[in-house]
């Protein structure tokens, strides 16, 4: 072997072992943004209303409850982290339809109308309508709403019931942005009842006992589910329906309805309605 030829070997052995260092470096650094253990965790956008003690309200300037804790275990089981943002009830719709935020956890109702516009995941939350009203009332049912002011969530299934018990765009049905200022309508004198979801009554008078409201239940009012809202044709809720059949199954979820409710929840009547 010439000098030369030795010299260009050598050259090439030392451009190999860079090469191959370099290598080393990328496959055993984070290119993701993420620590050295592997890659960074997708993050999902996730909105909610915020207003809607104990399901997702404020507390300490963080947004927690049921529904929060719920969609976080849900989130992890799937392989993302969460994004929550509070940005109040109407503007959920909006952006999901938009498709500026991946999903909605905020007590949100499945029904056909909303199924026209966006995709929900599979059933996660049993409830329905009650009827709050000062303990001095002579409200027994809705029907004995008949000609009284009725407070409501704007777009809500309490509005639905409202209408149906007055019909629909009477003035005697008074929307509000958020549960809370339906509430504080009906404390100042301004309503004489709040239909709102069963969770949200029977958590206020337990909380407010100086109140001195009650809850008045219809048979009447029909059972609803909570679903996670998504973005009509969302790659998405395939995967997140599969993580709330695994926190279902795992005890997951019983355990963070306990913490909330201090009851079991019915896991079989969520799952029949798949």
């Amino acid at each position: 072997m010439g000098k030369l030829s030795k010299i260009g070997f050598l050259l090439m052995l030392v451009l190999t072992m860079f090469l191959a260092a370099c290598g080393s470096e990328e496959s055993n650094g984070n290119t993701s943004g993420g620590d050295s253990g592997g890659e960074q965790k997708k993050e999902l956008r996730i909105v909610t209303d915020g207003a809607y003690a104990p399901m997702e309200y404020m507390e300490g300037g963080e947004v927690v409850g049921f529904g929060i804790d719920f969609a976080k275990a849900v989130v992890a089981e799937a392989g993302y982290e969460p994004n929550i943002e509070v940005i109040g009830w109407d503007p959920i719709f909006a952006e999901i339809e938009g498709k500026t935020a991946d999903m909605a956890v905020s007590s949100i109702t499945i029904n056909d109308e909303r199924k026209q516009t966006y995709d929900f995941s599979v059933p996660y939350y049993l409830s329905t309508n009650k009827i709050l009203v000062p303990e001095n009332s002579d409200v027994k049912s809705g029907a004995d709403l008949k000609g009284k002011k009725i407070a409501v969530l704007n777009g809500s299934t309490g509005q639905e019931v409202a209408e149906k018990i007055l019909g629909e765009n009477n003035r005697d049905i008074l929307k509000f942005a958020d549960n809370n200022l339906a509430i504080q309508e009906l404390l100042a004198g301004g309503a004489d009842a709040v239909i709102a979801d069963n969770t949200i009554v029977e958590y206020y008078t337990k909380m407010n006992p100086d109140q001195k409201l009650k809850a008045v239940e219809d048979e009447s009012f029909a059972d609803e589910f909570y679903g996670v809202l998504f973005p009509k044709g969302s790659d998405l809720k395939p995967e997140i329906d599969k993580a709330i059949n695994t926190v279902l199954d795992n005890g997951k979820y019983a355990e963070i309805y306990e913490k909330w409710f201090g009851s079991q929840p019915d896991v079989e009547t969520l799952k029949a309605q798949q």
